[in-house]
């Protein structure tokens, strides 16, 4: 078991890749029964493609994550070695922490720093949560950024960059995570096209979609949606009363072609933000969400 001080844990700056030592990171799976009471439910936190997530105390007092693998999920499992590969190259302060892993009498689960503040998502809609002001959700939106251009800077396209997917530690900072169906340009370089469409509806690059065409610029694109999300306080798919149902991404840009997008605004936010920082903000998110990905910003310009 290693210390909570240890080397490992240590942020890298955004210039620097670095290869996480797995072979020195790997936990015994009765230290993980202990962390979980054995995996009781009252530790389940989570529910997803890749298995189940679970809340945990290591024994030096570590607050963690446990993502545990189902092992009738062939999705699940590649999964597993996508994430575990990308995070043991990239550490950085605005991604999410691996602690560890355990793959033991057939049981694959990795270990994250656990996240106080859940995620982006649970704090927008859909809970009790106190509503965040417009400079927090600025700071996330910017923390997410960094978090993005670092992964670009390295070759690595997110493929599924959605609110569920940026979480907040103690004080708000944005983490981004879930690696599972991420790609390293290499992989693309021949013909830049995925064979299986990955992603969230209503986050989709509508280019990668339609033409199977995966690039930066895909993740711009969700990282649009995201904006709107932050702005907006809706669901990336939304009942539209005259339409029915309709993407976010849609309806935003609708409404901001129109001057209107101070109407669709989450109401928690009236009149708190300035008209020139609303439009600029809106610009940008639309920036985003152009149809062909070179019309878009990289994430470095949005950032």
């Amino acid at each position: 078991m290693r210390s909570k001080d240890s080397k490992e844990t240590t942020y890298i700056s955004d210039t620097t890749s670095y290869r996480f030592p797995v072979e020195s990171s790997q936990i015994p799976f009765a230290a993980l029964q202990e962390a979980t009471n054995n995996f009781n439910c009252n530790s389940l936190i989570g529910l997803g493609g890749f298995g189940t997530v679970y809340r945990g105390v290591l024994c030096d007092g570590t607050k963690v994550a446990l993502k545990r693998c189902k092992l009738e999920s062939s999705q699940g499992i590649e999964e597993f070695q996508t994430e575990i590969e990308m995070l043991s190259h990239f550490r950085h302060p605005y991604l999410v922490s691996l602690i560890g892993y355990c793959d033991e009498n057939n049981v694959t689960i990795l270990i994250f720093k656990y996240m106080e503040n859940g995620s982006l998502s649970s704090h927008l809609y859909g809970s009790y949560l106190p509503t965040m002001t417009w400079e927090q959700r600025l700071e996330i939106c910017i923390g997410a950024a960094r978090g993005l251009y670092y992964l670009h800077k390295n070759a690595v396209i997110h493929r599924d960059v959605k609110s569920a997917n940026i979480l907040l530690d103690e004080n708000f900072v944005a983490k981004t995570t879930d690696f599972g169906v991420s790609k390293t340009r290499t992989e693309l370089d021949q013909t830049h096209v995925s064979t299986v469409v990955k992603g969230t509806l209503g986050y989709l690059d509508p280019e990668y979609v339609i033409r199977g065409k995966l690039t930066e610029k895909s993740d711009v694109y969700s990282f649009g949606v995201v904006l709107f999300k932050v702005l907006c306080a809706r669901s990336a798919i939304v009942h539209y009363i005259s339409k029915g149902l309709v993407t976010l991404a849609a309806w935003a840009m609708d409404s901001h072609k129109k001057g209107q997008l101070e109407q669709i605004v989450d109401p928690n936010l009236a009149s708190k933000i300035r008209p020139k920082y609303l439009n600029k903000f809106g610009e940008t998110a639309v920036k985003c969400l152009a149809d062909s990905g070179v019309d878009r910003p990289s994430v470095g310009d949005v950032l």
